[in-house]
């Protein structure tokens, strides 16, 4: 069991890497708000399914709506947003990289609503491992070269991910992690329905079915939508938000090995370094027990 909920966070990370590549290629010929709308319907029909054949459909109570309603809004309605218009201005490469800095402010606001602390070591390594971030994504100048649009969408899906792991903490000890995800992609499937309808409907009508495009939708629903936010849900319930989240640094490095076999994106030494650097901190941020987790009742209102 101890090891488990690791295992878990290194397969979430490495789906959510590829799900930088597949929405590249899928993109190719669909729309962000296409993909992202029939990748939550496909998540849907695949978790439903599974809760149904094994019976662990259960009701949510009337005070968690609420919650589910955050959850959902931040994600994947909010980062996705973010996440997908971003990554039409940044390579896959970049784009996960950015998204890696999510750690630094889920270890803040861990610590803020939750009094979820970590040891002066584990703050070193989000510290260290922030460091390999910025090796990573500054060029051989020491300036960063990305698209300004590209990098305020994308910091719009790190600030989402950091709210809807605030909420997410909230449930993982009262709903089983794939009921929770379920609910969320649900309700986040709604929040899309009119913003398919408007702009993509149309479009992806014209379009039809590409196979290799669709193909990587597929991907995304099973391994991102499905997948990785079930094994991250369960996780962050026994290592709780700082620690699970400083795992997303995985991502660069996952992603950037993935992007250079499958489209063909340049990996430089630099790269490398960073990635080093990322992978020491860590083994630095996971080094020894985190102190016990205050959890705040009155985040966003009374625990039902």
């Amino acid at each position: 069991m101890k090891g488990r909920p690791y295992l878990a966070l290194v397969f979430s990370m490495i789906f959510w890497s590829f799900s930088f590549v597949w929405f590249k290629i899928a993109n190719e010929d669909y729309d962000p708000i296409a993909i992202v709308f029939i990748r939550l319907c496909i998540a849907i029909v695949f978790l439903s399914a599974f809760l149904w054949i094994t019976g662990r459909f259960i009701r949510v109570k009337k005070g968690d709506r609420k919650y589910f309603f955050l959850l959902a809004l931040f994600e994947p309605f909010l980062y996705f947003l973010g996440e997908s218009f971003g990554l039409t201005y940044v390579s896959s490469t970049v784009g996960s990289v950015i998204i890696s800095t999510i750690p630094v402010f889920a270890v803040i606001f861990a610590w803020i609503i939750y009094r979820e602390r970590l040891k002066l070591i584990n703050y070193l390594g989000v510290i260290v491992s922030f460091a390999g971030v910025l090796i990573f994504i500054t060029n051989s100048t020491g300036s960063i070269d990305m698209n300004p649009k590209g990098l305020a969408l994308m910091f719009l899906a790190v600030i989402s991910a950091v709210g809807y792991n605030m909420v997410l903490h909230k449930l993982t000890h009262k709903y089983d992690p794939v009921t929770i995800v379920n609910m969320q992609n649900i309700i986040g499937a709604i929040l899309f329905l009119p913003l398919f309808l408007i702009f993509d409907l149309r479009e992806v009508m014209a379009t039809g079915i590409v196979a290799g495009s669709f193909g990587s939708i597929v991907l995304l629903a099973i391994f991102a939508s499905c997948g990785a936010f079930v094994l991250f849900a369960y996780s962050v319930k026994y290592l709780g938000v700082a620690r699970a989240n400083i795992f997303s640094n995985l991502i660069p490095v996952f992603t950037a090995i993935f992007a250079w076999f499958v489209v063909s994106e340049r990996l430089t030494v630099r790269n490398g370094i960073g990635m080093a650097v990322v992978i020491a901190g860590l083994f630095l941020s996971q080094a020894g027990k985190n102190r016990k987790a205050v959890v705040d009742t009155d985040f966003a209102g009374r625990s039902a």
